[in-house]
């Protein structure tokens, strides 16, 4: 301990305390460091945002549980972290003749949940300066020969290392000056060096790390895991899109946004209802069926970052408007960049619009630990026989990729079938309260 005297003439000591990876919760085990919001030296508060950490789901920003001094960085961005492992060394001061806060303890484990600190709730640097009421106080330049860490979203980082760009280079755009994934693009293409760190002209090598490699493994895992099998069906949903179009101008959606995927989500929870098998799992430790009786439904969003899939949770307990605002917001979050882990996990069936990108249909691969996941594919007018009548209707082709241990292929059709129906005719649904 070192010895040394408050502004009020007490004898203060400091003892030193170690921040472990925590448990961030849904199983995981490890996380990649991305990178450092503090240095050798500096002065932390309690809950204060020092490290942002990337998970196999998504980015999260540690606060400290702490307040003192950094001591020593005990990890390298881009490296990979076990939960428990050291994180950084604090020095905290204590005054004499008092104990250290039971806060864990120098090297034992300390278990504080992202989000939560032994206090009040971290404060995020961009968090704090969006809601200050009154402008801040200038600050003087740093001190020669030191740099300031610029104020940059979690996916402006990634991409400014993919880049190879000097984030201190870079003028940021977004809420208070914070540094966006386009800011970053735009400082590469400026400096005509849109590249990654290693390479060529003639190729360029991106290392593979963080969400990407994770959603690689997990892929993989489900598709040599799981017996894939996929049924596809074309139906005419024209009534639905009209639907649709009705349901915009309702004073129930004001502000939810409904749209073809809030339907075709509402006839897949329905078709649960009959074919329940579709929302169970295999558990493979056990030898059992698991029938789950609720629906956590999953959404496949594509974000800067790669494939995400966050959560509705219950969402066959949620009426047409409270779904359609449900999806929306899942999918703002992911592609923020602000989704949890808790966001991202927990899904028990899965539904993916691959239509958004003019592609007709395709074999989606489950996502672990589930059974079905249904893709809906561009909705295009076609010619269609209606009523032995040759007319233009619009017209989608869904596919139900399954896991086949669980699900006959009749299950599946009968399932597919049932929501080809009812996008077909929505409405007895919308009025039975879909």
């Amino acid at each position: 301990m070192e010895p040394g005297m408050s502004e009020h003439g007490t004898v203060v000591t400091e003892h030193s305390e170690v921040f472990r990876l925590p448990d961030l919760g849904e199983g995981l085990t490890e996380a990649e460091l991305v990178s450092w919001s503090v240095a050798v030296g500096d002065r932390v508060e309690l809950n204060q945002v020092i490290a942002e950490v990337e998970t196999a789901k998504a980015t999260v920003e540690l606060p400290s549980p702490y307040a003192g001094t950094v001591a020593e960085l005990l990890a390298e961005p881009g490296a990979g972290v076990p939960v428990g492992a050291p994180l950084i060394r604090i020095a905290v001061p204590v005054a004499a003749g008092t104990a250290p806060a039971p806060t864990g303890g120098g090297d034992s484990p300390v278990q504080v949940l992202v989000g939560y600190g032994p206090g009040a709730a971290p404060v995020s640097r961009r968090a704090a300066r969006a809601a200050a009421a009154a402008p801040a106080p200038a600050q003087a330049p740093p001190p020669p020969g030191e740099r300031h860490r610029p104020d940059a979203k979690p996916s402006a980082r990634r991409e400014a290392r993919l880049l190879g760009v000097d984030l201190t280079e870079v003028t940021g755009t977004g809420t208070g000056g914070a540094i966006t994934v386009p800011d970053v693009r735009r400082a590469a293409e400026e400096r005509g060096s849109a590249t990654a760190a290693t390479g060529s002209d003639r190729e360029t090598r991106t290392p593979i790390h963080g969400i990407r490699r994770r959603t690689a493994a997990a892929v993989a895992r489900s598709a040599f895991t799981a017996p894939h099998v996929t049924v596809f069906l074309t139906c005419d949903v024209t009534a639905t899109v009209d639907l649709v179009a009705r349901l915009r101008g309702a004073a129930a959606f004001e502000g939810r946004h409904p749209t073809l995927l809030t339907v075709v989500a509402k006839a897949l929870l329905r078709t649960l209802e009959h074919q329940p098998v579709l929302n169970a799992a295999w558990d493979e430790e056990h030898q059992e069926i698991v029938t789950r009786h609720y629906v956590n439904l999953g959404i496949a969003t594509a974000t800067d970052s790669g494939l995400m899939v966050p959560v509705i949770r219950d969402a066959d307990r949620m009426s047409l408007p409270g779904l359609a605002g449900a999806i929306a917001h899942a999918a703002e979050t992911a592609r923020s960049g602000r989704a949890t882990p808790a966001d991202l996990t927990g899904g028990t069936v899965s539904i993916t619009n691959i239509g958004v990108f003019g592609v007709d249909t395709g074999t989606p691969i489950l996502n672990p630990g589930e059974t079905a996941i249904l893709a809906l594919g561009a909705v295009t007018p076609r010619p269609w026989v209606v009523d032995g009548e040759l007319a233009v209707r619009q017209v989608t082709t869904l596919s139900l990729s399954f896991d086949h241990r669980l699900v006959d292929g009749e299950q599946a059709a009968r399932a597919l079938a049932e929501i080809g129906a009812i996008l077909t005719d929505p409405v007895p649904e919308l009025l039975a309260g879909i």
